[in-house]
């Protein structure tokens, strides 16, 4: 399995996606050969569009608690390096699964299935992310995207000249973090131009990701010199994070909608008291939907 592809195509995008870890591969512009998604120069970053769960980010020490127990934890939890079952291909729909094993009972102690569904109507890409509690247990999760993009998207113009902007006005908080990329428990304002807008320029990245709440639920990633704009759409995430290679000039910018927070800094993380983490009742089925558009 592994680097084996499956692929969703129409009159205007082809997409390809990984078995491993549901990742996608490539968006492709058919009609004039725009690559959308980052390609993973491994000088920047080895990776394109993981896919986060069960926890988001770093774990304090790469642990947590549940029920007076430590387990181990990858970060941005164990989807992404993992092979997972195709259960539906299609020309327009690609439907993959992950559920718990021996092995991964010894990270997570759940019975559970995880379900990601890519649909592909016209130039919007939609991702259905299901999590089915099939233990007697509450269970504690997080979801969310860490797709990057090629930026620039078109010839002759610079990363800077790229704004994001969000589809209503709105008084961001930024979460802070520290310098070993964990949650400091602090929040300040984060005021954009306009009310909507922020101008993307390399030394924003150089803290590592920021990232936001109390924002629209629409952002779009776009230039007036270039005609191709990439939008995400994350109606039942909490947080949005923009990230590139610290310290860098790297070419592509990641847009990640997120659940759910990572661990505070010196904080071993007990998964049925951090607030902001899901739960999901024994028996039950949760589902997330986000969307991104390709013009």
């Amino acid at each position: 399995m592994g680097n084996e592809l499956i692929y969703l195509e129409n009159d205007s995008l082809k997409i390809a996606i990984s078995k491993r870890g549901g990742e996608l591969q490539s968006v492709y512009h058919k009609k004039d050969g725009t690559e959308y998604l980052w390609q993973a120069d491994p000088t920047y970053w080895g990776s394109k569009a993981p896919n986060l769960f069960p926890y988001i980010g770093r774990l304090t020490g790469g642990e947590y608690l549940y029920q007076g127990k430590r387990y181990p934890m990858e970060k941005h939890g164990f989807v992404r390096p993992r092979d997972m079952s195709v259960e539906i291909s299609t020309n327009e729909m690609a439907v993959f699964s992950i559920g718990d094993t021996e092995e991964l009972r010894k990270m997570y102690p759940f019975a559970f299935r995880f379900l990601l569904q890519y649909r592909l109507n016209g130039r919007m890409l939609q991702i259905i992310l299901t999590v089915e509690n099939r233990d007697t247990r509450t269970m504690y999760f997080a979801v969310g995207g860490h797709p990057g993009f090629n930026v620039p998207l078109d010839k002759g113009v610079a990363f800077e000249d790229y704004y994001l902007e969000f589809s209503e006005e709105c008084d961001p908080k930024q979460v802070l973090f520290s310098k070993d990329c964990f949650v400091t428990g602090e929040e300040i304002e984060y005021p954009l131009e306009d009310r909507k807008r922020l101008r993307l320029r390399h030394d924003l990245f150089d803290p590592d990701a920021l990232v936001l709440k109390n924002v629209a639920k629409s952002v779009t990633l776009k230039t007036g010199p270039g005609k191709h704009e990439i939008t995400v759409q994350y109606p039942d995430m909490n947080y949005i994070g923009f990230w590139h290679k610290p310290n860098s000039d790297a070419p592509f910018l990641c847009i990640e909608p997120w659940s759910s927070l990572c661990a505070q800094q010196d904080v071993v993380t007990d998964l049925e008291t951090q607030s902001d983490l899901i739960s999901l009742e024994a028996g039950k089925n949760y589902e997330n939907r986000w969307s991104i558009s390709f013009k």
